[in-house]
């Protein structure tokens, strides 16, 4: 009887907190659905009457409600797939490489350089954006994708690297030096048994950076103060000011929402393979 006791109340505890959690999505979810008079009459409707898809239509520059008063949401929105996809690419490549050449070659000052690079982690994040933003200044990439893909990049790759780094060191060398004894260069088995063997390592990292890039604020706050730039983050901190309809605003905030969550609920395994990479050895 205890143990079923014990075993009810943490159902309800865990009830509670999903509830808790997930009704400022769901109530999101039924405003968008609705009519701008739907969602703001009295008494309160939890669930749309007539549902529509109009404001889904608005945010991506259809229907009556687009036009002007959206402001920007679609652009936002294609803004910050076209940065943060750029820049998991971006640091993704840089990660891979990197990673591997600390863990499998030998040069000199290799562990100064490697904990510097990840010492980058513990720095605040003020502590780099006036620095950053003079840089992207002088070099003319404010108010750029470039620019904004760089600064992620640079944000990004320190925990990239530290995750790839070992991914790489969880792979048994024996594999490689098999195929040096076959012949092949280190860029060849770098190329043709190191990557795809260690494709899941890469899939979470690829996974966990583009989460992250999705919901940065400040730098892209700084960096991009116009709307050919603007990502989906700093638009819905400032929509009220845009007369965007209520319906749409909360549209754009489940689109928001809803893609990393797709990510996270299909891709958990490669998640947790990620975070979880070499720690059994």
């Amino acid at each position: 009887m205890r143990r079923r006791l014990r075993r009810l109340i943490r159902l309800v505890a865990l009830g509670a907190l999903v509830v808790w959690s997930l009704f400022p999505v769901y109530w999101a979810l039924k405003t968008s659905l609705s009519t701008n008079a739907a969602a703001q009459q009295n008494p309160v409707q939890y669930f749309p009457a007539h549902p529509t898809g109009v404001s889904y239509q608005a945010l991506f520059g259809a229907g009556p409600e687009s036009a002007d008063a959206v402001g920007g949401i679609g652009q936002a929105l294609v803004n910050s797939v076209i940065e943060v996809t750029g820049a998991t690419v971006l640091t993704l490549v840089i990660a891979v490489a990197a990673a591997y050449a600390f863990a499998r070659l030998r040069f000199r000052l290799k562990g100064v350089i490697f904990y510097a690079t990840i010492a980058t982690l513990t720095l605040p994040v003020y502590a780099t954006l006036i620095p950053l933003y003079r840089i992207m200044s002088d070099f003319g990439l404010v108010n750029t994708y470039i620019g904004i893909i760089f600064v992620y990049t640079s944000g990004f790759l320190p925990l990239a690297l530290w995750i790839m780094y070992n991914v790489f060191l969880a792979l048994p060398s024996s594999i490689e030096e098999a195929a040096h004894i076959d012949g092949a260069s280190t860029l060849q088995t770098f190329g043709r048994i190191v990557i795809p063997t260690a494709s899941p390592g890469i899939a979470a990292t690829a996974i966990v950076t583009f989460l992250f890039g999705w919901g940065q604020f400040l730098f892209p706050l700084v960096l991009s103060s116009s709307n050919s730039t603007e990502p989906l983050t700093v638009l819905l901190a400032a929509i009220d000011s845009r007369n965007a309809p209520f319906t749409v605003i909360n549209a754009a905030a489940i689109v928001a929402i809803a893609i990393p969550a797709i990510i996270v609920f299909f891709l958990n395994r490669w998640i947790i393979t990620g975070i979880t990479a070499g720690s059994v050895k």
